[in-house]
């Protein structure tokens, strides 16, 4: 054929067959949409995560440092080394040296002249705590004016040269503590310092201010000598032209720049770039550099690597659970691209056959069907990346581009592919049924080699867990990926038994109905298990990935429970008032609130402390079993009466620290003999911790008048309730609590919210929730195909029975029948493969990055493991047979609409 042949059929075919290329496109571009974003969310999320992690630490960890010591120099040089215009250049030859990714924010830069030792100074009139006089540190600094408020007074001057009086400002705070005022004189080791001006910090929590907490207020420090005594430590602000009057001092005066880092524009890629660039200013070759321009004593100090190691280490945890989403929802497109092009194969046998008996090459054949498949296909993905990139923020656009080519190129190939290897060599037409098709030999090899893969993927799993320290494992995260794809093999070769099973029976009975929906069944295409093979893929991924999520609720449930012990918690460092028990008490959402005395007893065993808690039997049993920390039946602390011992629940550890022995405690009142009775891990009141339970009943008949005293009152407060109003919950707190000993309220969702704050770990479960959706909407989209792939048949079928004198209602059960088997089977696997993919790969699967942050989490395990959930289990395999039977019975009704004659024509056969 010539090419304008080919161009003329290209076009005659887009033409004619306008709805199966829409359809086409519409796969391609959302496939390609997923493939491109899913990368760019990675990178947005790391992107916020390390942002984050740099823009929540202390002002003090955000900045990079260079210090010089005092060097010896002539006295002329000395002078101009540590003056105000020295420092300067230095600052600017300095910023010259930090390359990209390291970035300053300009806000918060501060350098001069400082002393390192406190400066002792015993004027009369200063606060003196226990003997020693205030230590002042002396700062000569830039950016006073920029950063400061003049409340009193003015900014210092620099002296002339030989003036021994120095001019300096102090902050209000700093003032009001150490008794200054505008005029005061002070004499710290020989230097004569003039207040006069009092300052108040634009921005006191900014980093030119909080990097050195003693520049805003005075600090109450204690000396190291033994016993240690207190004193105030804070510093005085001078001129930076007064730096080279601090060198005779014995402070060990000097030289330094304070950076503040800019993470603002900083990406997760830049990340381990800006950590080597620390490093190098640290240790290596850039200190070299900075120590050119700075002097050859100069030092660089920064807790920022510090904090980008603890990104990284996150990252690394976080990134195999999620790798293991992206492998399942990229298994699952492939196979419903494939699919695609397997069923569109199908649907154009008769006519590719034709063309094949009529002398049309294998290669002109297949590259015909790769220009129709590529005129929709690839701009389809091109159109998918685009969009990706517009709606997803990230700076990487090659992974999104490469992963949008991929597509449109499986896109174009699919359908070609399967043509080529269906008719490679003219045969004559053959039925290939399910239950007749004998496996080749090279499907057994391939399927043998799918099973060792997945058997050293579930090994490999469980013998170094997801968190392998290395990054993403390939193999490691194509686990569930690897079972499902197994687990199809196998349903597909055993799903010819049950049928021929029962089909026997049924073809002895008298009705018509079962024996041929299951013959119908029998009869489906060998291809029928690449529908089955999306399906088991999609739904062991959303089984895995839904149980993921709920694991990482529950343990995020379970963290803010032992954080608190009930849904709020009141405590005080003294009794809390019986006013503030009232109020508490009648706030709207309040069911029960349980006071309790907590004691901290120290232990003989030099061990850690043990928390003697004392609480009505009653009420803190109720609690117990509704919160699920260590239920109890209130009946085991029943008072024994007299003197004997009385009956305590304790923790594991106590038992093994102290056995069953009675103990003596000593709370606050007197002495309290107990013994244990009962042992739990947890309790509202010390989840996790060693702790006595003893029923205040019987504390109180011990010690009727020294427990009923108010100063022995309880000091914790217990709240349950399934609608607490949190609002008025504060608002009764602040009310009644004593201004000398405030109460603090903690509230067990907003510890469960905090849970969630880090964008990493927010991020990567948004992710991995989408990923979840997208492959179950895949999975059901494999179904559809396979149903619509079927549909003509059935319905010439159906009018054909119809002829015969089929009614209608046995014609509707008839072709729900047909597709209740494989339904049922896609639906059953699914359940099955999830649970056990879960049960397997379980303890390699580490979800404390992603559910439990930084470590916290109360009393809850250090690891998180992965357990089934039943609702992820059941909800995507029951939604494959509702929308299964819904599809077929959407069929049958739109057949019963249509005419005999419309469906049967003369030659062809259902």
């Amino acid at each position: 054929m010539s090419a304008l042949t080919w161009t003329e059929l290209l076009r005659i075919r887009l033409r004619t067959g306008r709805g199966a290329a829409l359809a086409l496109g519409a796969l391609v571009l959302v496939t390609a949409f997923l493939a491109a974003a899913f990368p760019r969310g990675v990178e947005a999320y790391e992107t916020r995560g390390v942002r984050h992690a740099l823009g929540s630490a202390p002002p003090e960890q955000q900045t990079l440092e260079v210090s010089v010591a005092r060097a010896d120099l002539p006295g002329a040089g000395v002078r101009a080394a540590y003056g105000a215009a020295e420092l300067t250049r230095q600052d600017r030859a300095l910023r010259e040296r930090f390359d990209a990714p390291l970035r300053i924010a300009e806000g918060g830069t501060q350098y001069g002249v400082r002393t390192t030792a406190p400066l002792t100074a015993y004027d009369p009139g200063l606060p003196r705590p226990d003997g020693p006089g205030p230590g002042l540190s002396l700062y000569a600094v830039s950016g006073l004016a920029r950063h400061a408020t003049v409340t009193e007074g003015r900014l210092p001057r620099g002296a002339a040269p030989g003036e021994r009086t120095l001019e300096a400002a102090v902050t209000v705070a700093a003032a009001r503590t150490l008794h200054l005022r505008v005029g005061s004189t002070l004499h710290p080791e020989g230097l004569t310092v003039r207040i006069c001006g009092l300052l108040t910090p634009r921005d006191p929590d900014g980093v030119y201010w909080a990097a050195d907490p003693v520049l805003t207020a005075a600090r109450l420090t204690s000396t190291g000598e033994q016993p240690p005594r207190r004193f105030w430590r804070a510093a005085l602000l001078l001129s930076p032209q007064d730096g080279p009057a601090l060198l005779p001092t014995g402070g060990k005066p000097e030289k330094f720049w304070r950076y503040p880092v800019d993470a603002s524009r900083l990406t997760a890629g830049q990340a381990p770039l800006l950590r080597d660039r620390l490093s190098s200013l640290q240790h290596g070759a850039g200190l070299a550099r900075l120590r050119t321009v700075a002097g050859g004593g100069a030092l660089a100090d920064s807790a920022v690597d510090g904090l980008l190691d603890g990104f990284g280490r996150m990252r690394t945890a976080i990134a195999p659970v999620v790798a293991v989403a992206a492998f399942g929802i990229g298994t699952v497109a492939r196979v419903v691209l494939l699919l695609a092009g397997a069923l569109a194969a199908a649907r154009r046998a008769p006519e590719l056959a034709l063309l094949r008996a009529r002398g049309a090459s294998l290669a002109g054949l297949t590259g015909q069907l790769a220009a129709e498949s590529a005129v929709v296909a690839l701009p389809a993905a091109a159109a998918g990346g685009g969009l990706a990139l517009l709606v997803t923020p990230g700076e990487q656009a090659l992974p999104s581009l490469l992963a949008a080519a991929g597509t449109g190129l499986l896109g174009t190939l699919a359908l070609p592919l399967r043509a080529a290897v269906a008719h490679r060599r003219p045969h004559p037409a053959v039925r290939a049924d399910l239950t007749a098709a004998r496996p080749s030999r090279r499907r057994t090899v391939a399927e043998l080699t799918v099973l060792v893969l997945a058997a050293g993927a579930v090994v490999a799993l469980r013998r170094r867990g997801t968190a392998t320290g290395g990054g993403v494992d390939a193999l490691v995260s194509a686990a569930p990926v690897l079972i499902g794809v197994i687990a199809a093999i196998a349903l597909m070769r055993l799903y010819p038994l049950p049928l021929r099973l029962a089909a026997r029976p049924a073809a002895r009975s008298s009705g018509l109905t079962g024996f041929l929906a299951l013959a119908r069944a029998g009869r489906a295409p060998a291809t029928a298990g690449l529908p089955l093979l999306a399906l088991l893929v999609a739904l062991t991924t959303a089984s895995f990935g839904g149980s993921v999520l709920a694991g990482i609720d529950s343990a995020r449930d379970h963290a803010a429970l032992t954080a608190v012990g009930a849904d709020a918690r009141i405590s005080a460092d003294r009794p809390l008032p019986e006013k503030l028990r009232r109020a508490v008490a009648a706030v709207r959402g309040v069911d029960g609130a349980v006071p309790l005395r907590l004691s901290v007893q120290a232990a003989d065993d030099g061990g850690p402390p043990l928390y003697l808690v004392i609480a009505d039997a009653e009420a803190y049993s109720r609690l117990a079993r509704a919160t699920g920390l260590g239920a109890f039946s209130a009946a085991e602390l029943a008072d024994p009466g007299g003197d004997r011992p009385l009956p305590a629940l304790v923790s594991p550890r106590y038992l093994t620290r102290f056995g069953r022995a009675p103990q003596a405690l000593q709370p606050e009142f007197g002495q309290l003999v107990v013994r244990p009775v009962a042992v739990r891990a947890d309790t509202p009141a010390q989840p996790g911790g060693d702790f006595v339970l003893v029923n205040a009943r019987s504390v109180a008949r011990r010690y009727p008048d020294t427990y009923a005293d108010p100063a022995n009152g309880p000091s914790v407060l217990l709240l349950s309730g399934h609608a607490l109003d949190t609002g008025a919950l504060r608002t009764a707190v602040r009310a009644h609590s004593p201004a000398a000993a405030p109460a603090r309220l903690t509230l067990r969702s907003a510890e469960r919210a905090a849970l969630a704050d880090p964008p990493l770990q927010q991020g990567a479960e948004r992710l991995y929730t989408a990923a979840v959706a997208a492959g179950t909407g895949f999975a059901l989209l494999a179904l559809l195909l396979s149903l619509l792939q079927t549909a003509p048949q059935r319905r010439q079928l159906l009018a054909m029975l119809r002829t015969m004198g089929l009614p209608t209602g046995q014609g509707r059960r008839l072709m729900v029948l047909e597709a209740l088997p494989q339904a049922l089977l896609a639906a059953g696997g699914g359940v099955l493969v999830g649970a056990a993919a879960i049960r397997l790969l379980s303890p390699g699967t580490d979800l404390t990055p992603l559910a439990l942050p930084g470590g916290r989490g109360g009393g809850t395990a250090d690891t998180v493991r992965l357990g089934a959930d039943p609702m992820s289990l059941l909800a995507p395999s029951a939604g494959v047979v509702v929308l299964a039977l819904a599809v077929v019975a959407a069929q049958a009704w739109l057949s019963e609409r249509r005419r005999e004659g419309t469906e049967l024509r003369g030659g062809e056969r259902p």
